[in-house]
């Protein structure tokens, strides 16, 4: 039995609809974190310190967490709060937002950090409230700061997709995992699913070292 392509073309489809919802999830989740994980770092750096200990809160314990578990943990407790069944892939939704929301926290925070420090009070003394100071001078200096990073967690998240098979969301792996037992051919759909992968992966990763060393990071 030798390596069979007609197997993976006959299913392209099929595969490709599984590899669009592991970018659609990818996508949403660099979205819905990124606009969380900028509120909970302009939390952080907040004066006020109850409004701080909860953000720092929120990132430590998320951070501590193994994403397969938050997945569950969602998957199982939505539909309990909405007081109505969800279907998995917006549990699985919430759970890669609120997740990466954390870790984006943490990257924005860096990126904020790494902005003089006195372009805020020279922002402010010009008669900027803090938030248009934030949004007009810092955050567009940080976003360039911090790309390289950001990137690299995308590529983090991507990889991590693969991981709602448990929940059943057709994603990627999962499609290639239902034709491989439907085909018995299990060879020729794990090894493009790994170059599928690797092609991917390796471009975004040439991607970051170019944008590192263009900004010297």
């Amino acid at each position: 039995m030798g390596f069979d392509v007609g197997v993976l073309l006959q299913h392209k489809e099929l595969l490709f609809h599984g590899l669009i919802i592991s970018f659609q999830l990818t996508l949403s989740a660099i979205v819905g974190g990124m606009l969380i994980g900028t509120c909970l770092a302009m939390m952080r750096m907040s004066s006020i310190w109850i409004v701080s200990a909860l953000a720092g809160g929120y990132v430590n314990f998320l951070r501590s967490l193994p994403l397969i578990l938050v997945i569950f943990w969602f998957y199982v407790l939505t539909p309990k709060i909405v007081g109505h069944p969800i279907d998995a892939y917006s549990s699985v939704l919430i759970a890669f937002i609120l997740f990466e929301a954390a870790y984006y926290c943490e990257i924005i925070r860096a990126g904020i950090a790494s902005v003089k420090r006195g372009q805020v009070q020279a922002g402010l003394a010009m008669g900027f409230s803090y938030l248009s100071v934030m949004r007009f001078v810092i955050l567009p200096q940080a976003l360039r700061n911090m790309l390289p990073v950001l990137l690299t967690q995308a590529i983090i998240m991507f990889q991590d997709t693969s991981i709602v098979y448990v929940v059943g969301v057709r994603d990627f792996l999962t499609t290639a995992d239902v034709v491989a037992n439907s085909t018995n051919r299990p060879i020729e759909l794990y090894t493009m699913v790994a170059i599928t992968y690797l092609v991917i992966c390796f471009t975004a990763s040439q991607l970051v070292g170019r944008l590192q060393r263009r900004y010297a990071l």
